[in-house]
């Protein structure tokens, strides 16, 4: 299982296999031509509420990591991670974010629940 995080903003590579935007927003500045997206999972992605309170800088990047790992037990995003771990299953999976840290995005939360 290959699974590995990249900014949206790279050129797309041969070994990304399957190019997944995680994000809940459309990358600012970005076409689609030029991102190559596969799938868009937007309900894989944290709640608005979440996203906003992290950004904010309220919590530490665990706290929101145990809040977003608890937003994907909801059906839906479970659907939807259980999904993206088929296709990793498949081949290489390329987790996109617009974040400028993506170590410490859910970007990372989701790879790690991938692996």
């Amino acid at each position: 299982m290959s699974v590995r995080i990249r900014r949206v903003y790279e050129a797309p590579e041969p070994e990304d296999g399957v190019r997944v935007l995680v994000d809940r927003l459309w990358p600012r500045g970005l076409s689609k031509d030029t991102a190559h997206v596969d799938e868009w999972p937007k309900g894989l992605t944290p709640s608005t509420e979440l996203r906003r309170w992290y950004h904010a800088g309220e919590g530490s990047y665990e706290e929101f990591a145990d809040r977003y790992e608890a937003e994907l037990d909801a059906p839906e995003a479970a659907d939807l991670l259980d999904h993206v771990r088929e296709l990793a299953g498949k081949g290489a999976v390329t987790l996109l974010t617009a974040s400028k840290s993506p170590e410490r995005s859910h970007a990372a939360v989701l790879a790690r629940l991938l692996s």
